[in-house]
């Protein structure tokens, strides 16, 4: 397959043909921003005080507010009006030497919210905290508003240029306006909507110089600074930076490294830079889930002294070479009898933990962010779909073809696959384009599929297999040769219709709240197949 090689057309060169194809992408796009921002408008709390609706995007709204109104990243005070509060959270040291919660999820779109959200309280004069549903709608409006117009609009730009039928290009645009979760998530804060708007834009960026052979700045500036924003928004997509680099690396080598690079190192930075202001951590809030250094190790035998919640004297020497003197508030709390204990001190406000080793009992600093008194993050806390799914392969299943599956929820992608194949076996850029999509796809999946049992869990309370949206772009641009191969069978087109209806069914059952869980698992969980 050959791109076309027409760019949209000016008005007076464009056909009937064509300014009706463009009416019904500028009907989509209202439909689809016009729903968006309807859903926003009816969307409420099952407790009626704001329009966060899960512990998911509470912890970034928590975040929001604190920055604006406190000048801190730690939500301790938010936190303290138990409507705010979210198990998204951790417990670290601050830059005050002292502990604090902070919001688990990564803080850079949180400053950019906050931006937002400063604009509004110096200039309306409202605040969040007194008018939630003024300040969180408006700040929603604008921010998914231009998200949604950033993922449709390069799907336009895409399927113009690279599709030969206006059945593929009208049936694409209207997939993506209704037949996908991105949609759903748009009356939430969430990084999934960043992140496939991301790869959106660095797709058709990436494709124009991959393709056409195009090597303006424009494009991979573009290509280098979204697909870094994806990367920054959904870990995996890590492999879509690395791949697109590499390939914009060998189609274009010094544009790549004078303007591509530059502007996915500005996000990186930015990413990584306000990580460390916020925790003072080059490390992520998630990758702090264990012990620190060993200071020390004191005999097996002291097991009985710490299930007494005593300190021995012992501990109090390791701690001194390491300048650390214990108050008289020091105290052990037992995590697993004989096994864990927590050394704590609300004197000096620091946290140590005593793990048994097979011969002694190791002294460590602490570094597991997410071990707090009320967490819901340890061991035989967790409920539900959190606990994790013990099987691999019952796991694989459900993500693929089961209750949460990618292919059961959205049976339109089941079109993607065909398309993938269509274009394997074809020459060409597209074959290369179609490796590519395959790779990312596979690494994504794999990447969850085998993860340790506590992240086996469907990304929890949520309408779809969420840590797959990011792919969303390229399975849409994969349908384009089989859409162009139905364009004349009536067959293909009711096929089509279907599998986008049945999609579309999906994304729209949890319309007002895409922090649940998805309509086959309700269905199985009523046949009380589900434990």
């Amino acid at each position: 397959m050959k791109p076309t090689r027409v760019s949209r057309k000016r008005d007076d060169q464009m056909t009937d043909a064509d300014r009706l194809r463009w009416a019904v992408y500028w009907l989509l796009l209202a439909i689809c921003l016009g729903g968006a921002i309807g859903r926003i408008y009816a969307v409420t709390a099952n407790h009626n005080r704001h329009p966060f609706l899960s512990a998911n995007d509470r912890s970034r709204w928590a975040t929001v507010r604190s920055l604006v109104d406190h000048q801190t990243f730690a939500i301790d005070e938010v936190i303290q009006d138990r409507y705010w509060d979210s198990i998204d959270k951790v417990y670290h040291l601050g830059p005050d030497g002292r502990y604090h919660y902070y919001s688990s999820k990564p803080p850079l779109m949180a400053c950019v919210l906050a931006g937002e959200y400063w604009l509004i309280k110096n200039t309306v004069g409202i605040e969040i905290s007194e008018h939630p549903y003024y300040v969180g709608r408006i700040i929603l409006i604008v921010t998914n508003g231009l998200l949604l117009l950033g993922l449709l609009w390069p799907t336009i730009l895409i399927v113009e240029r690279y599709a030969r039928s206006d059945f593929a290009r009208i049936g694409i645009v209207a997939t993506v306006a209704f037949g996908t979760f991105l949609t759903t998530y748009a009356v939430t804060i969430n990084n999934h909507l960043v992140a496939a708007t991301s790869v959106a834009i660095a797709l058709y960026c990436g494709l124009r110089v991959w393709c056409d052979g195009r090597s303006e700045a424009r494009y991979l500036l573009g290509a280098g600074f979204f697909a870094a924003s994806a990367a920054v928004n959904d870990l995996p997509a890590f492999s879509f930076l690395a791949f697109l680099g590499l390939a914009m690396l060998i189609r274009r080598p010094i544009p790549t490294l004078l303007c591509g690079l530059p502007a996915a190192v500005i996000v990186l930075v930015l990413s990584v830079g306000s990580n460390y202001i916020a925790h003072q951590s080059w490390r992520p809030p998630y990758a702090h889930r264990a012990d620190g250094p060993v200071l020390g190790a004191v005999e097996e035998k002291m097991h009985g002294a710490f299930d007494k919640n005593e300190v021995p004297a012992e501990v109090n020497d390791i701690l001194a070479e390491h300048d650390v003197q214990l108050s008289d508030q020091a105290e052990v709390i037992t995590r697993e009898t004989g096994s864990r204990w927590v050394l704590l001190d609300r004197g000096i406000d620091r946290r140590y933990a005593l793990q048994r080793t097979e011969d002694a009992i190791e002294l460590r600093d602490w570094d597991n962010w997410y071990d707090y008194d009320t967490s819901y993050w340890k061991p035989g806390v967790k409920q539900g779909v959190d606990k994790g799914e013990a099987s691999i392969p019952l796991y694989a299943f459900h993500v693929l073809i089961g209750h949460h599956g990618v292919l059961s929820l959205t049976p339109v992608w089941l079109l993607s696959i065909l398309g993938l194949g269509m274009w394997l076996g074809d020459k060409g850029a597209f074959r290369q384009v179609a490796i590519f999509i395959v790779l990312l796809t596979a690494v994504c999946l794999l990447f969850y599929i085998f993860r340790p049992l506590k992240d086996r869990n469907y990304g929890g309370m949520t309408s779809g297999f969420r840590w797959a949206f990011w792919l969303i772009p390229m399975w849409l641009t994969a349908m384009i040769p089989v859409l162009d191969r139905w364009k004349n069978f009536v067959w293909g087109q009711r096929i089509f219709a279907l599998l986008l209806l049945l999609s579309a069914a999906s994304a729209s059952y949890s319309a007002l709240n895409p922090w649940v869980h998805p309509w086959i698992y309700n269905y199985f969980a009523y046949l009380g197949w589900l434990e």
